[in-house]
């Protein structure tokens, strides 16, 4: 449980810091490209919910719910969802190829799978502990 735990820590990590350093370079470097584009409002968007994802991934690693098993998945899911959804966000906002466009709502889906996760290991753990 210790190493999930560990590299559940690390991906909060590297996620907050990346998600800040984009942040950062959308705000700066590409702002020009992006207005160009019409897709600023794009890139926050992808910006915010890779912060907001990596926080939540920060907490459930430090022990929102004791369930091991439901920990690892929603780690997986809500990874795989920044990946998916804000990978292509931002592929979308620099004007990348259309395909990325279908991908998004799979990275949405995968996010909304972890919060379910959530949700679900939520009542488990509710309902566990009135029968003791």
């Amino acid at each position: 449980m210790e190493n999930a735990r560990r590299w559940i820590a690390f991906s909060a990590g590297v996620f907050g810091f990346a998600g800040v350093a984009l942040g950062a370079f959308g705000a700066h470097a590409l702002k020009e490209t992006l207005i160009l584009h019409s897709s600023l409002d794009t890139w926050r968007t992808a910006v915010l919910y890779q912060l907001v994802h990596s926080v939540a991934i920060l907490a459930l690693g430090r022990g929102l719910t004791t369930d091991g098993k439901a920990i690892i998945w929603v780690a997986r899911c809500w990874i795989i969802g920044i990946v998916l959804f804000c990978g292509s966000l931002y592929g979308i906002a620099l004007g990348g190829p259309t395909v990325l466009g279908p991908i998004t709502p799979l990275g949405g889906l995968a996010l909304l799978i972890g919060w379910a996760l959530i949700a679900i290991n939520s009542l488990k753990s509710s309902n566990a502990s009135n029968a003791g």
